[in-house]
């Protein structure tokens, strides 16, 4: 909850009430004499309405799937009158996430956008400037929007306004994680290191790494990334805990190209140089690690399910600690995730999917998210009630938990070209880390490309 926030969001929603309403489709009017907005209405309960709600956790395969689509079914339980459709984006690629915004804008451009989306937090700009993601502050109100994020099991303070924009709310964060260092402790024990105390540094790692391969023949680390695949979420916090970043505070100018970027960037190459990290892709990666073949792997912890499972069914012990830092520097975590974001423009419409979003964020759609699939859950509270026994039996979470006290808002670049800028970013690095290509040049280069397509004049 964000009551020291609370007053400063009404005044902002109230001011700029007049101005965003034509473009938000809100089912009421501006009192520009008094500054008030209506809201949208409340459903009748013998109102019926049919909203889309399009998410990448349809486009996967077991837990995720089987989750979202049991939580569908207990919201229409408890709203006969509202029908959803759920649907995975539209597109081929292996990480249905990756089709989201081209899915959403393809459909846009035939007038049948998706009443509710599920975004990652890195498309917030372009979700609200060029897909018309609606100011959840206009259709219910800010005091409505707080109070959401408060309750028996208030969210965590840091993830509560992830999907703010310039002091208005647009999206209502879903489900994130942190990088875990996932490490197989079974693997520790045969290569003669301590499970009981996994590395802390990226030294370590390397070290750790290469004893396990000599001892063992498995591979040793892998840090999920460094692909295109991966987007840019772990190589944030990486770069953040070198002291480096990717863009500019003022989000005017690339920087990834610094010396302090470059620097961690160097460290991953370095890795796969000895031999310490191999050359997979993503889902090799993921795969081996789940196998027992690969000792260690930073990655976001709603991969916790598949990898606690493939551990039972093979016979090694998962266990996991905090992202590593570089030499005697806390690491600085980065957030994975996405939010929720509402595009209907019908007031009915709007209202159901309110309901929608409030319902995915409760209490029991959180307890069925972390244990089904690992997600932190944002109602950390939630730990010490329904979640207890699970947390107690899944340590890693307890890590995320912890590292949000020190997290960093995995940053959006500017503009409308902010995918090219991403890729082209993540382009080079897995060039450099996987194929052996000069950091230096090959950062710089990819730099200069970037920083033509940065906006001027605007942030």
């Amino acid at each position: 909850m964000r009551p020291i926030r609370l007053a400063a969001r009404i005044g902002t929603a109230v001011l700029a009430a007049s101005a965003l309403l034509a473009g938000c489709g809100v089912g009421g009017s501006a009192d520009t004499a008094s500054g008030t907005v209506e809201r949208v209405p409340e459903l009748a309960p013998d109102q019926q309405v049919s909203i889309t709600f399009e998410s990448y956790n349809f486009g996967q395969a077991g837990p995720w799937t089987d989750t979202f689509t049991g939580l569908l079914d207990a919201f229409h339980a408890e709203h006969p009158n509202i029908a959803v459709t759920a649907q995975k984006p539209q597109g081929t690629s292996p990480n249905p996430a990756a089709d989201t915004i081209s899915s959403v804008q393809t459909q846009a451009a035939t007038g049948n956008a998706p009443d509710v989306v599920q975004i990652g937090f890195s498309d917030m700009g372009f979700v609200i400037d060029q897909l018309g993601a609606k100011s959840l502050d206009d259709l219910v109100g800010p005091e409505t929007v707080d109070r959401n994020f408060g309750g028996a099991n208030p969210y965590a303070p840091a993830a509560a306004s992830l999907g703010d924009l310039d002091g208005t709310t647009y999206g209502v964060p879903f489900v994130l994680s942190t990088p875990v260092l996932f490490y197989n402790a079974s693997l520790f024990t045969a290569a003669g290191l301590d499970p009981a105390n996994p590395p802390a540094t990226w030294a370590e790692v390397a070290d750790a790494a290469t004893r396990i391969k000599a001892a063992t023949g498995k591979e040793g680390a892998y840090a999920d990334c460094v692909t295109t695949q991966a987007k840019d979420w772990c190589l944030q916090s990486i770069i953040r805990s070198n002291g480096g970043r990717v863009l500019s505070e003022d989000r005017t100018t690339l920087q990834y190209a610094e010396p302090q970027a470059v620097q961690a960037v160097s460290v991953l190459a370095d890795m796969v140089k000895s031999g310490a990290s191999p050359k997979f892709s993503q889902q090799q990666a993921v795969e081996a690690f789940a196998r027992g073949d690969l000792g260690m792997i930073l990655e976001s912890s709603a991969l916790q399910g598949t990898f606690g499972k493939g551990a039972k069914g093979a016979g090694w012990e998962l266990r996991g600690a905090a992202t590593p830092s570089f030499g005697d520097t806390p690491s600085v975590p980065t957030n994975s995730g996405a939010a929720l974001y509402i595009l209907s423009d019908d007031p009915a419409e709007q209202r159901a999917a309110w309901e929608l979003i409030t319902f995915l964020t409760s209490d029991q759609a959180y307890t069925d998210i972390a244990k089904n699939i690992g997600y932190l859950p944002l109602r950390t509270g939630l730990m010490d009630s329904t979640l207890k026994d699970w947390a107690a039996a899944n340590p890693t979470t307890g890590i995320n938990i912890e590292q949000l006290d020190r997290m960093e808002p995995w940053v959006s670049f500017p503009g409308t070209d902010y995918l090219q800028i991403r890729d082209g970013m993540m382009d080079a690095v897995e060039k450099v880390v996987l194929q052996g290509a000069d950091p230096q040049a090959t950062l710089a280069e990819a730099q200069q490309r970037g920083q033509a397509l940065v906006p001027t004049g605007t942030k």
